[in-house]
């Protein structure tokens, strides 16, 4: 009995989340070495397996080899089986095979399926995880359908329902893992910037899977009454309109001049879209400005929402630190939204985690810079997208060493499995401190 409440304590929630996705990438990295999964039957090197193996169950995009010509299509159905455990989450993928297989879920396992998805609480996290699974594939059995008849136009019938396919889950989990290398290799979806079906269904599926699972039970639940909808759903909604809206108005206005007015609006609306967080492109990312690079950088830092198929720093924690700031300036003790208070202790979360992401961001930038004798900029755009698991480049990536490929693995898995997730895992409940050091005051600002 003793041994058995041991290992309940040492394998917690948040050590099961991180051991999982460690296992996952670990076997990916490992059918990836296979002959048959490279076009060419060649044994491909343990660190480009376990880099694409990364980049796909971290939703990344970030690519030492393009996907679409180095692998064969078994090669590409792994990264593809990997996308989409990573965008579901490997906690939850394997309570949709238990629930499959009639096994009874436990305490320990629903506090797990609870933390993976980001729940408020307990109850009903069952019932939550089968609707995120039936939907999860509805929706993208849609956008496969909606995108199939012109990559069938283009790549014949067999073909071109595996690309729909492929770039449908991948959309959906944020992943922006492309098989366009037929047409140019790393060339992502340049080649439809002017499509509106590619570029319009792209986006729908890249900002469902990115708003988070229980964003979707509050729209199933309440419909068009957003005043019931939860404070969290209506400031992820919110965050999530403007973050797309004004920087696609600066990038109209600041880059694709040359571009006609249609196809103009398309790639200003995509290039918003896609840093939060999948790694599309549909225009030439060097060639935009110095100011919407930036842009760009902050856009892939933040993210996603929480519970969602996206990576970063997360909408809600930007928010929260925003309304902090204003809190302080009109000298209010409490943050808070639509009329409801903030927590202290989500305050100091979403400083922690921006901390933890500016610090991993800068620090793996300045060791790449220095180790591949890059620009800084260009390493600071490559390391925001990967701890964002983003996978936008500025093409330096395929180029890098092993050094600097393992430091943007860390950063992918980091920014996958969460750092908060991390922290949690690495320290266990045994450790916590109740007592309180004496208070004094200290002036910052």
């Amino acid at each position: 009995m003793q041994k058995s409440q041991n290992r309940h304590r040492f394998f917690n929630s948040f050590r099961i989340i991180v051991l999982g996705f460690a296992g996952v990438i670990l076997a990916g990295a490992l059918l990836l070495m296979l002959p048959i999964s490279s076009a060419e039957r060649v044994v491909t090197p343990f660190i480009d397996t376990l880099f694409t193996s990364t980049t796909a169950v971290c939703v990344t995009g970030l690519v030492v080899r393009d996907t679409g010509t180095y692998w064969s299509i078994f090669g590409q159905s792994i990264i593809l089986i990997l996308i989409q455990i990573g965008g579901l989450g490997v906690i939850t993928v394997a309570a949709a095979f238990a629930m499959i297989a009639g096994r009874k879920i436990g305490l320990m396992q629903r506090s797990t399926m609870q933390e993976a998805v980001a729940a408020p609480k307990m109850s009903g996290i069952v019932r939550l995880t089968g609707f995120v699974i039936r939907t999860t594939l509805v929706i993208e059995l849609i956008g496969a359908a909606v995108m199939a008849p012109v990559f069938c136009r283009d790549f014949g019938i067999p073909r071109g329902i595996w690309m729909s396919v492929f770039h449908s889950v991948s959309a959906f989990c944020n992943a922006g893992i492309d098989v366009m290398g037929v047409r140019g290799e790393y060339s992502s979806l340049t080649t439809y910037a002017d499509n509106p079906i590619i570029n319009i269904t792209i986006m729908l599926l890249i900002i469902v899977g990115g708003i988070g699972f229980l964003t979707w039970d509050d729209i199933r639940t309440n419909r068009h009454h957003i005043r019931h909808y939860r404070m969290q759903s209506k400031v992820i909604l919110t965050v999530t309109a403007l973050l797309i809206l004004l920087p696609a108005a600066f990038f109209f206005f600041a880059d694709f001049r040359s571009l006609p007015l249609g196809e103009r609006i398309l790639s200003s609306l995509f290039q918003s879209v896609t840093p939060r967080t999948a790694g599309f492109n549909t225009v030439d990312l060097t060639a935009m400005t110095s100011a919407s690079q930036a842009i760009v950088i902050v856009l892939m830092l933040i993210g996603g929402s929480p519970g969602s198929t996206a990576g970063g720093m997360k909408t809600t924690t930007f928010a929260v630190l925003l309304s902090s700031a204003f809190s302080v300036f009109r000298r209010k003790d409490d943050a808070g939204f639509f009329g409801r208070r903030i927590e202290a202790g989500a305050v100091k979360n979403a400083a922690t985690i921006l901390i933890m992401y500016v610090t991993l961001f800068f620090t793996g930038a300045v060791i790449i810079s220095v180790y591949e004798g890059l620009p800084m900029s260009e390493c600071l755009y490559e390391t925001a997208s990967a701890v964002g698991t983003v996978g936008l480049t500025l093409g330096i990536t395929p180029e890098l060493g092993a050094l600097s490929q393992c430091v943007l693995i860390l950063l992918m898995f980091f920014g996958r499995v969460g750092g908060l997730t991390l922290i949690y895992a690495a320290i266990s409940d045994a450790h916590k401190n109740l007592s309180k050091l004496p208070q004094e005051k200290i002036t910052v600002g």
